[in-house]
């Protein structure tokens, strides 16, 4: 069993983009420059933005965080949100989400420009994924995709499985997976693809079945230690999406991270799988940073 280090992959990826960023300054080339919205006092949000505008200045980018309380109306961010379209001087931007409840994130997502989509969440880009189009590609599947990448794991041909069908991560999961080999999207960003996709979900029935025959088995499902040793194959490739905060007393925080896999029971059984944390989470900021260098070349 191997470890797919996404501590070990960041520090790479990041000390790339930041090479590529001193490059652009030598040349006297536009610096990118992220912006995030955060509405509301949700602390995993917060946690993750502020991970963001870190590794911004990190690689020498510019970066904008918009802070708004959680009674913000959704005229007031969607005024924010034609701010940062009209803003010539913003590469990209992302609306931190979950949103509160009463603003629609349909709304904001269909109305952030898809040049400055870097989250990859807008039916534009989502609907160029789909024809295997160069796009901005949502950040956790992207960040996935290169740790297969950097790990030289075979896909093409693969048996692959994804639990989890949502629109941010099983569902491109699936797209890029599936993808051929010559499609732009695959192509241009030097994956293989070219696997065979299950896409598993809560209506699933006999889902062990199903996933005791994946190759490569993406979790995604959003329920904690969900995958245990016997739905998954001897030898198999398993990355873990998921991370929830679980009591423990022998903890100084009280309480330890886990993911959507039994790590301890299942890991033994895998050829690779992703640590919580120090997996997939670290990747996704990487793969966001990675979006926002390429609308800043645009």
């Amino acid at each position: 069993m191997q470890l797919l280090d996404g501590k070990v992959l960041s520090e790479q990826i990041l000390t790339e983009i930041a090479g590529e960023v001193e490059a652009i300054k030598k040349a006297g080339g536009k610096i990118p420059h992220l912006a995030a919205v955060l509405v509301g006092n949700d602390g995993a949000s917060q946690t993750y933005v502020n991970s963001k505008v870190k590794n911004c200045e990190r690689v020498g980018f510019k970066s904008t965080l918009i802070q708004r309380e959680s009674s913000t109306t959704e005229a007031e961010l969607l005024a924010i949100v034609r701010q940062l379209n009209n803003d010539a001087d913003i590469d990209g931007f992302i609306v931190q989400l979950p949103l509160p409840s009463h603003i629609s994130e349909k709304l904001i997502t269909d109305s952030i420009s898809p040049d400055k989509d870097v989250d990859g969440f807008h039916p534009f880009n989502v609907g160029k994924l789909a024809l295997g189009l160069e796009t901005f590609v949502s950040a956790t599947p992207n960040g996935v995709m290169e740790m297969l990448k950097r790990y030289k794991i075979e896909t093409a041909g693969k048996n692959c499985v994804v639990i989890g069908r949502s629109n941010i991560v099983g569902s491109p999961m699936a797209m890029l997976l599936s993808k051929p080999n010559k499609c732009e999207v695959i192509a241009n960003n030097g994956y293989t693809a070219d696997a065979t996709v299950t896409i598993c979900h809560s209506r699933t029935q006999n889902l062990k079945e199903i996933t005791s025959k994946a190759d490569i088995l993406v979790v995604a499902i959003g329920k904690a230690e969900f995958v245990t040793a016997d739905m998954v194959k001897d030898g198999a490739v398993v990355v873990d999406v998921g991370i929830h905060r679980i009591p423990d007393e022998t903890k100084k925080s009280g309480f330890r991270l886990v993911g959507d896999v039994k790590f301890d029971e299942v890991a033994p059984k895998t050829s690779y799988i992703t640590p919580v944390p120090g997996g997939v989470g670290l990747m996704t900021i990487c793969s966001l940073l990675q979006n926002t260098l390429k609308a800043g070349k645009k």
